[in-house]
């Protein structure tokens, strides 16, 4: 079993209009709406991949259990969400079919108090014991210690179990300091982590804070990846045009997967850049085109990269 932790999970919405204008009205052509948050984005591809996951964070109010609902509906998914009181999140993207461009408006997420963190504590060191890998994705809500992700990597690694976090700012700084097995930041996310803006150097200093292995998300460039056995770049044929949510989460599933079925890094590298770009061509993040991917597959180019990693 893999296991996604998502602290601030989230109803995703999608409202999708001819043009988007400000100071203006606008008729929505079409609503998606779907359980969102990262790391239950990343587990509905898992799923859709044919891994058995479970997906634990908080759920609370009647947004909670709207997501709740929409989880029964997956297959291989398992709902180990912890209840709170406060009211989960919403997430809003602004689709203009037009320019091809996305606006996300995205809530703060629901307090959490002492004892909710404590019952999920208590979760997570009860999931862990049958997971074989564990993602930690996105956010911190409020109430949540901004060294949570530090914490919980530690007892990932006490319990011998892979873990890739997926974060930023401050958790993901103090996350990378308890050295998790992996890290997949975007390019301004490393660049707040290190303070460089040139991809190779900020991956390398990444790894001498504690990262074992670095993966950076290059948008419509695809992934620079330096690890233990070497580095590599992994490309998509071109850029492909689409709403780019959630994109990000479906390269974490690929290199997740990847990880567990133990293929060599640049098949997993192929399948984290396929999935992503066939995910900008699906209606909403935690899903991807399936003749998208299946085609995109052999052509993405997987290249080394000179020196020492």
């Amino acid at each position: 079993m893999i296991l996604t932790v998502t602290l601030n999970t989230a109803l995703d919405l999608t409202y999708r209009v001819r043009s988007l204008r400000p100071h203006t009205s606008h008729r929505v052509s079409e609503v998606i709406e779907r359980p969102g948050g990262k790391g239950v984005n990343v587990a509905r591809v898992l799923a859709a991949l044919g891994h058995e996951v479970t997906v634990t964070g908080f759920a609370g109010g009647g947004t909670g259990q709207a997501v709740r609902d929409g989880l029964t509906a997956v297959p291989r998914l398992t709902d180990a969400l912890v209840p709170v009181a406060g009211a989960t999140r919403r997430t809003i993207a602004i689709a203009d079919e037009l320019s091809g461009d996305t606006t996300q408006l995205n809530e703060p997420g629901p307090h959490i108090a002492p004892a909710e963190w404590g019952a999920f504590l208590d979760r997570y060191e009860e999931l862990l014991s049958g997971a074989s890998a564990v993602a930690l994705c996105g956010s911190l809500p409020p109430g949540v210690p901004v060294g949570a992700y530090a914490n919980l990597v530690r007892s990932a690694r006490s319990a011998g179990v892979p873990v890739l976090l997926d974060t930023s700012g401050e958790p993901l700084r103090r996350g990378v300091a308890a050295r998790p097995d992996l890290i997949k930041p975007n390019a301004d996310e490393l660049a707040e982590l290190t303070g460089s803006h040139e991809p190779l150097r900020a991956t390398q200093d990444a790894r001498r804070r504690g990262a074992h292995t670095v993966i950076a998300s290059l948008g419509a460039q695809g992934l620079l990846a330096v690890t233990p056995e070497g580095r590599w770049r992994a490309t998509p044929p071109a850029r492909i045009p689409g709403n780019p949510t959630g994109a990000g989460d479906s390269a974490v599933a690929g290199l997740l997967s990847g990880l567990v079925e133990q293929l060599p890094w640049p098949d997993r590298l192929t399948r984290a850049v396929a999935l992503s770009a066939a995910t900008v061509r699906a209606p909403a993040a935690g899903e991807f085109d399936p003749a998208v991917y299946e085609g995109l597959r052999g052509r993405v180019t997987v290249t080394g990269v000179a020196g020492a990693a």
